[in-house]
């Protein structure tokens, strides 16, 4: 990978209003780190960066970056991450990594592919692919833009998988090698899709049904709720009221108890005199 240059300066601006008026003078916030560096704020001409990123042909740009009127000058970086406005699409800020040229760097490449798959040409077979990126390893200088895989060979339910994939010199593909990275299969019917469908769509009303009747469930089986507890607790009270009220009023009824037996007393000593007349 060949690097780019591109000039930078030292960032002194750092907070919210003032990133702000940086753009406005057509200056791009950035900050650069490494394994082996503390983070440094950096400010890029904005019109420079973009068509450095508009001519780049991959998202891995290799930058070889001159930092004006700092202590280290020349500085070797990937960019690593670019944002961009949701709307107008303008650089609203680059993060670089920081590089050492003698160091191998592992980064995602992107695989592109070349010629016309026999299975998709005579056989009426769609190409698939499964992995658009995969992970490479090599020397700054030798980290490829992008791998390019030959598919004219390829047939109906056949694949290209990641150990048939031939690496750049001085590039190390990782992972694992079985792995399908670009397959052709025949095109799926409008029965197998809508068979497929309703399978996936099968599940979905099910889990409904059973969540239904957990709920039903737990509604017959589950503790009463507070507003039911409050009401069993009133009604548990309000017989007990209810029957102190009755027994307070019920209980004047004792001394009338009590004069049933003194009517009785009266009625003997009324008899016991009826008794001496005889």
């Amino acid at each position: 990978m060949k690097a780019v240059s591109l000039n930078a300066f030292p960032r002194a601006l750092a907070r919210g209003r003032q990133v702000k008026k940086l753009r406005a003078i057509g200056r791009v916030p950035a900050v650069i780190y490494g394994r082996q560096t503390q983070p440094e704020n950096l400010e890029l001409a904005a019109r420079e960066l973009e068509e450095m990123i508009h001519h780049s042909i991959s998202e891995n740009i290799l930058v070889d970056l001159t930092v004006k009127d700092a202590a280290r000058a020349n500085r070797l970086a990937l960019v690593q991450e670019v944002q961009h406005h949701p709307l107008h699409g303008n650089v609203l800020h680059v993060d670089f990594h920081e590089v050492a040229p003698d160091e191998k760097v592992t980064i995602m490449v992107p695989v592109e592919t070349v010629g016309e798959a026999v299975g998709v040409k005579t056989g009426g077979g769609v190409l698939e692919h499964v992995l658009f990126k995969i992970k490479a390893r090599a020397l700054p200088k030798d980290l490829p833009d992008q791998i390019v895989v030959d598919v004219s060979h390829l047939e109906i339910g056949k694949a290209i998988h990641l150990g048939e994939i031939k690496a750049p010199e001085g590039v190390e593909i990782l992972g694992d090698k079985k792995v399908p990275v670009i397959a052709v299969a025949m095109p799926k019917t409008e029965e197998e899709e809508a068979a497929e469908a309703a399978e996936g769509a099968a599940p979905a009303a099910g889990d409904v049904e059973m969540i239904k009747e957990k709920k039903e469930e737990g509604e017959e089986g589950a503790a009463p709720a507070k507003g039911e507890k409050g009401a069993e607790k009133g009604a548990a009270k309000a017989p007990e009221k209810g029957a102190a009220k009755g027994a307070e009023k019920a209980a004047p009824a004792k001394p009338g108890e009590k004069a049933p037996a003194a009517a009785a007393a009266g009625e003997k000593k009324a008899a016991a005199p009826a008794e001496r007349k005889k």
